[in-house]
């Protein structure tokens, strides 16, 4: 097998974190293609490496003194160089970005520094080359990721080499101009090397035992899901749930590529599967409960407007003019009711509400506003009956009153609206009853 793993940040915080990276990479030989990321938090109340060199840039931008914050950066590098006794100095690699921060301070190039150091230690560590992503990971003048060259490059490249090392979170354009993903990015980095090589498997590994069934933040020690799809997966990031970059699916989803999320500070834990499809029973109905807090509903009301041609797009027509996006959209035979965010909507309130009384004189028009979305996800939901009646249970006995309920035809996941105020305690309801309940 081939297998292309990507470490995070907070597996790489520290020297103590490198060797149980090490470990993890030598206990199995097909783990051949190597991802890090810059170091990340060490312990509450720190910062991560690539912040420091995001606040490094603006004060040089700002033609502020940044030489004591370059000297802390250089020092979590040495501590690291120390803790695993390695002959390697990063003394000209820091006297480079001294020079461009001085000369012609770049964001994206400063950010990417963090990983390409990384990469440099984590190369002499291990013994594998390190191939700078510069060389392979390309990006096109409009800044649009650049597929196929990219592809041709990584392949040529690392045909050269039996084990290397790639940096994550960056890339260039064709005149060598560095280039970075959004945060998180070298997620992302991991997923394109795994598609570009035809991987097995592109392995994850981060801080934590898996894809979660809800936020631990809401809801105590929440189960790990043994495995998910990667549609299941697209509609839980959609609504906040994270444990690796949504970008970072679309390359490893096409090629048909698994990813495993795995845990760094627990490498005997088998993490959660991310697969395009599976004959295997799910654990639980649901796979996962996520939502998000602040969202407003514009009710629409017109008698027959089912029977008006063009009714529902002259109403969306003026969201799109206003420059504001569509989150959902349950209907009734003389209602519309449009979910956008609040934040979005309330800068340009009495634009959208006065366009849509010119574009289709409406009855009425209500606005309600602190809504809060919740997405219920799992394909275990096309099997079983009374989905939905046990989410209304839920939400009853836990006296939450529920403003919308949207499920698509997939079966795949429910859509339920509360008010705001009601969000914790509305997720914690619906885990109870579909985990829960079965565990005990």
């Amino acid at each position: 097998m081939k297998k292309v793993v990507k470490f995070g940040g907070s597996s790489l915080a520290a020297a103590e974190q490198f060797q149980k990276v090490r470990e993890i990479i030598c206990s199995d030989e097909d783990r051949r293609y190597i991802v890090p990321s810059a170091p990340g938090k060490r312990f509450d109340g720190d910062t991560k490496v690539t912040d420091l060199l995001y606040e490094c840039c603006g004060r040089a931008e700002a033609e502020e003194p940044f030489d004591l914050l370059l000297a802390e950066i250089r020092e979590r590098y040495e501590d690291i160089i120390a803790g695993l006794g390695l002959d390697l100095s990063l003394e000209e690699d820091f006297a480079e970005i001294e020079e461009r921060l001085l000369r012609e301070p770049d964001r994206d190039y400063t950010a990417s520094r963090g990983e390409y150091l990384n990469g440099k230690v984590m190369s002499a560590y291990l013994g594998f080359e390190f191939v700078d992503a510069a060389e392979m990971i390309r990006f096109c003048d409009d800044g649009t990721f650049d597929t196929n060259l990219t592809k041709k490059l990584t392949e040529e490249r690392l045909s050269l080499c039996q084990n290397a090392v790639i940096p994550g979170f960056y890339g260039a354009y064709a005149n060598g101009r560095i280039r970075t993903f959004t945060r998180g990015g070298s997620d992302i980095t991991g997923s394109i090397i795994a598609w570009a090589l035809g991987a097995d498997m592109y392995e994850n590994w981060t801080d934590v035992p898996g894809f979660l069934v809800s936020d631990p933040r809401i809801v105590d020690n929440p189960e790990v899901v043994d495995m998910i799809t990667y549609r299941e997966l697209r509609e839980l990031s959609y609504m906040g749930a994270t444990v690796l970059h949504e970008e970072a699916i679309f390359p490893v989803r096409k090629a048909g590529i698994p990813i495993n999320i795995r845990n760094t500070n627990n490498p005997e834990d088998l993490g959660t599967m991310i697969v395009a499809t599976t004959s295997q029973k799910p654990r639980f109905t649901v796979t996962g409960i996520a939502g998000k807090k602040g969202f407003v509903a514009v009710d629409v009301y017109k008698d027959m407007m089912n029977s008006e041609i063009g009714f529902c797009r002259k109403v969306l027509s003026v969201f799109e003019d206003n420059e504001i996006s569509i989150e959902h959209m349950p209907s009734g035979i003389d209602t519309m009711c449009i979910f956008v965010h609040q934040d979005e909507f309330q800068e340009k309130e009495q634009s959208v509400l006065s366009g849509i009384l010119r574009a289709v004189d409406p009855d009425s028009i209500d606005v309600e506003p602190d809504l809060a979305l919740i997405a219920v996800v799992g394909r275990g939901m096309r099997e079983n009956r009374g989905t939905a009646g046990r989410i209304f249970s839920a939400l009853a006995h836990a006296k939450i009153n529920c403003r919308m309920i949207d499920q698509g035809s997939s079966e795949l996941n429910i859509i339920i609206g509360v008010d705001n105020k009601d969000f914790e305690e509305a997720i914690r309801a619906i885990y109870d009853i579909f985990i829960l309940t079965k565990l005990t």
